[in-house]
């Protein structure tokens, strides 16, 4: 899947401290992703190799049901 700013992904590094955290790309550089992580009171950009993250899939919210 393409990664584009914006795009929803997660750490899948498992030797990364912020693995399996979850942000959004905010850009993407020479291979390497500037992604946003915001938690409670605090906010933080960290880069990433392109094969550190993927991005996640959007989950259906609480509105109308497929029929």
């Amino acid at each position: 899947m393409i990664i584009l700013p914006g795009s929803p992904v997660k750490v899948t590094n498992v030797n990364d401290t912020y693995y399996g955290f979850q942000g959004l790309v905010q850009r993407i550089t020479d291979g390497k992703v500037a992604v946003l992580f915001e938690g409670g009171n605090w906010d933080k950009l960290v880069t990433f190799k392109m094969s550190e993250i993927e991005v996640v899939q959007p989950k259906r919210g609480k509105g109308k049901k497929k029929k």
